[in-house]
């Protein structure tokens, strides 16, 4: 970091904080599925599918803002699709009914689905090479430091707020948008792009690596399952299962989200030591023995160590994905061809919560989430070991000349 320029520094920060703040919105909605539920006076199955929804259309933002963010840059593209996504979750905490509520939720998801894809191409197009896996990491811890941001808020403020007030308090990302306008450049990739009028049409891009792509979204589709998997209906775990209070659920998230940042950083930042595959790997196996500890120990301290050490694995293995499809993707389409198939993964893992709420009615939602979770893990494992290490290509190749062969470092 002492390296970077202050542009450099900006534009992690902002790319960083936009995905941050996005899963802050989306995870506030963990938190309150039960109250929502008690609102609207319906199932928690039922409230469960706004989870779903979210997740199902997150693919059409993806290729929306992304081929936007290909044709107008990403800077004005990221600080629109905040704008967007800030005004959803202010709209939902007004909603009448539970049929408002998740048309909300359907097109918040596609505002949510552009974020990842134009904010990760932004920050790995302007760093430099040697940052990209701990930049990677760091980003994607975005995700739990969202889900930690949110249970603390949830803790501090829901009994006064109620779970209405929690998504007032979700608009607050729109302030990013202010940072953007003036502390952040457009991608000089990018840029340089456009000065030599260079243009990847996508549906040419998808034809040609259609083996790429399918490999990758079956990829995300399990590494999907391993996030949502472990994270969406834990407080629901917690409260219903094992009958804690709203503190101490807010207490144990903030401890297993403070592990999935550590472990992004850490395992982000190894891949530039070992490689994309082996650090995936490292994090996907270590998950397995975790199991038992995370889903069937009971006490909130016990839950809280396996929790901890869940989320370290499993945020660890994700924390090397922003990097490992950005250098996997071909030139001119960064900004839309790593979110696309990303969300595309959502879509498929978007069953997780309707899917362990089920289960859980027939045994316990302990076991629906190691069920799940353990599946997934070894799935990884195998798709991962059959792909390419990308660790090193160059981002500003012309197509052909980016993946290039890099030696493993001692």
């Amino acid at each position: 970091m002492q390296q970077w320029s202050p542009t450099q520094r900006n534009v992690v920060i902002a790319s960083v904080l936009a995905w941050t703040l996005d899963a802050f919105d989306f995870f506030l909605l963990v938190f309150v599925l039960t109250d929502i539920a008690q609102t609207f006076q319906v199932d928690l199955p039922q409230v469960s599918l706004a989870i779903l929804l979210t997740l199902a259309v997150r693919p059409i933002g993806a290729l929306l803002f992304g081929r936007a963010a290909e044709r107008y840059g990403r800077r004005p593209v990221l600080m629109v699709n905040i704008l967007i996504y800030s005004v959803l979750e202010l709209a939902s905490a007004f909603s009448p009914n539970l049929e408002t509520f998740l048309i909300l939720r359907v097109v918040y998801g596609v505002a949510m689905g552009g974020i990842w894809g134009v904010a990760s191409s932004l920050a790995m197009e302007t760093i430099p090479e040697r940052s990209r896996g701990m930049v990677s990491g760091l980003f994607q811890a975005g995700y739990p430091a969202g889900y930690l941001i949110a249970s603390i808020i949830y803790g501090l403020f829901f009994e006064a707020l109620g779970w209405r007030g929690m998504f007032i308090v979700g608009c607050l990302p729109v302030v990013l948008v202010v940072f953007i306008w003036f502390k952040v450049p457009e991608s000089p990739i990018w840029q340089a792009a456009r000065e030599r009028k260079e243009s990847t049409p996508l549906w040419p891009v998808l034809r040609s690596q259609w083996k790429l792509c399918l490999y990758a979204v079956l990829l995300m589709a399990c590494f999907n399952f391993f996030s949502h998997g472990t994270q969406d209906l834990y407080p629901t775990f917690l409260k219903v299962q094992h009958g804690f209070d709203t503190q101490t659920v807010s207490l144990i998230a903030v401890v297993y989200n403070i592990a999935a940042i550590l472990g992004g950083i850490l395992f982000g930042s190894l891949s530039e030591r070992i490689g994309r595959k082996k650090a995936i790997i490292c994090g996907s196996l270590l998950a397995l023995p975790v199991l038992p500890l995370w889903a069937f120990s009971h006490g909130a301290v016990a839950l809280g160590v396996g929790a901890f050490l869940m989320q370290f694995m499993v945020q660890g293995a994700w924390g090397v994905i922003p990097a490992y499809l950005n250098e996997l993707a071909p030139v001119g389409t960064r900004a839309v061809l790593p979110g696309f198939v990303y969300q595309l993964g959502n879509l498929i893992a978007s069953v997780n919560a309707p899917l362990q709420a089920e289960i859980a009615r027939s045994y316990s939602f302990g076991t629906a989430m190691a069920v799940v979770a353990g599946v997934v893990a070894v799935l990884i494992c195998v798709l991962i070991s059959t792909g390419r290490d990308t660790r090193g290509v160059a981002l500003d190749r012309a197509e052909g000349q980016e993946h290039r062969a890099v030696p493993a470092r001692s």
